[in-house]
């Protein structure tokens, strides 16, 4: 497998905006089905060896079950606790029939969430059950799109172990089909303004209720998407900071950082090239926002076993 494969946006963005919203249903049905979590943290969807997960969820009786995307197979599995298992075929097919097809295998299981059946930071959506217009589903992209989360959650997990502060996991936020992991100062933000689509004050609020350095891949910028980095709010003097490597640039429409994707796969290092953006954009943010950096951060003590040393070649070495 390529660790690090080429994914023009032209060839699969068909692909790409239908998975989108698929992984909205299912993000909806988690969102419906668990307590919420600071910032949002209880709907991300998370990257698995064969594909997403929804994690444990629970149903209003107190059942657990959770939906997987299988990119390997190319199915949806919905598995309950006391065994149920049914599965929904991921193939050339609507929004709508997705729609009907898992509404429909959750209620044969006894699971019947309550959602909003809009898209969210979608212009022009159309609601899941009416969308006829979204139906593509290349397995190739599909895959490839898959292959570089692994990669990229492989490194982003690396990042995080320098960082004592509070932090997110490495999730998959579905609004936006982006991979995040976000740091933060440990200080209250301003209220945010929001503006994204079909989406309340409250979300963008309690998302961006602290100061943060947020990270990540998202497949939609660029001519292969691009790995970002932000800061909100963004403290005077961020966007000048020098990152690195040299191909990284402040970009003024979106208000962040961001480094194309075909960087990264070109390079020779791709592990040690994203580690890099990612370090210096965050220490852009920590430095110009006067964060507690020795209170937040540290160096791995010397008796510590990562899976990382135990694994035999760095995790760079591997990713390159």
């Amino acid at each position: 497998m390529d660790a690090w494969p080429s994914l023009p946006v032209s060839d699969w963005a068909a692909t790409r905006d239908t998975l989108q919203l698929w992984t909205q249903i299912v993000g909806k049905v988690r969102l419906a089905s668990s307590p919420l979590l600071n910032h949002w943290w209880n709907v991300p969807l998370y990257v698995t060896a064969r594909g997403l997960t929804t994690s444990l969820m629970w149903t209003g009786d107190g059942q657990g079950f959770q939906i997987d995307f299988d990119f390997i197979d190319h199915r949806l599995d919905i598995l309950t606790a006391s065994g149920g298992r049914r599965q929904v075929a991921l193939e050339p097919r609507s929004v709508a029939d997705f729609h009907r097809d898992l509404t429909g295998r959750l209620g044969e299981l006894g699971v019947r969430p309550e959602i909003w059946n809009m898209p969210v930071e979608i212009p022009g959506a159309i609601p899941f059950e009416e969308d006829q217009t979204h139906a593509s589903y290349n397995r190739e992209y599909v895959e490839r799109w898959w292959r570089l989360m692994i990669s990229s959650s492989l490194v982003l997990n690396e990042f995080r172990t320098s960082f004592v502060g509070k932090s997110s996991p490495v999730h998959l936020f579905w609004g936006a089909l982006d991979l995040a992991s976000t740091r933060f100062s440990g200080r209250p933000a301003p209220p945010h303004a929001g503006g994204a689509p079909n989406c309340a004050p409250h979300v963008m609020l309690e998302a961006y209720s602290q100061e943060v350095s947020s990270c990540g891949y998202w497949p939609g910028g660029g001519a292969e998407g691009a790995f970002y980095s932000y800061a909100y709010p963004e403290p005077p003097g961020y966007r000048e900071a020098p990152v690195a490597p040299v191909e990284a640039f402040y970009d003024e429409s979106l208000g962040e950082f961001l480094l194309p994707y075909e960087v990264i796969r070109s390079a020779a290092d791709p592990g040690t090239t994203l580690l890099t953006f990612l370090e210096t954009t965050y220490a852009a943010a920590a430095d110009a926002g006067h964060w507690d950096r020795p209170a937040l951060e540290r160096t791995p003590p010397p008796w510590t076993r990562s899976w990382v040393a135990l694994s035999g070649p760095s995790l760079r070495a591997k990713l390159s």
